[in-house]
């Protein structure tokens, strides 16, 4: 199988360039995002806290029932409030594993393109190409706003952009 990895931060246009290059190649488009978001969005849903860590773990056992329930989801996982949870929620070891577990089975079976922020590092790691975008977090904000926006979403960029920072550190200090 063929595998292409492409990482980077939030907002940079992995998932713009991914779901592009995915159509033109006719290879499977995994959003890894979109799985940890389907998970922190569960989570909202069901009261638990970003720091409730062992009903986070305990729960990651039937973790695919989130994803495959039936609803789609799509519309209520791209807030800022799930976008904040998502990067809780990703740091925890029995989440990481549990999807992770599931990316790269796929990644055995057909020829895809994952996104996501460590998809060449850890998930694909021997992928065949890997592609690292970033962009500023100021230009990250307004691409979150504009999709926001799009969506009939009242928001503040300002405070998009200190939510992409947040996360940013966030994501770049956790454990794994």
């Amino acid at each position: 199988m063929y595998n292409i990895a492409i990482d980077g931060p939030a907002g940079a246009g992995k998932s713009t360039i991914a779901k592009k290059a995915a159509n033109k190649l006719d290879f499977i488009y995994v959003d890894t995002g979109a799985m940890y978001r389907a998970i922190a969005l569960y989570f909202i849903r069901n009261g638990v806290a970003a720091d409730d860590e062992k009903t986070i773990s305990d729960y990651a056992d039937g973790v695919q029932q989130v994803i495959l329930n039936g609803e789609n989801v799509n519309d209520y996982i791209r807030t800022e409030q799930v976008s904040m949870m998502t990067s809780s929620v990703s740091k925890y070891p029995a989440v990481r594993e549990k999807l992770l577990n599931l990316q790269r089975q796929l990644a055995t079976e057909k020829n895809v393109i994952m996104d996501g922020r460590d998809i060449g590092t850890c998930v694909l790691p021997d992928a065949k190409t890997k592609i690292f975008l970033t962009a500023s977090a100021g230009e990250r904000a307004r691409r979150r706003y504009k999709e926001q926006v799009e969506r009939g979403i009242e928001c503040d960029i300002k405070q998009i952009e200190k939510d992409i920072i947040a996360r940013d550190e966030q994501d770049m200090n956790r454990e794994i």
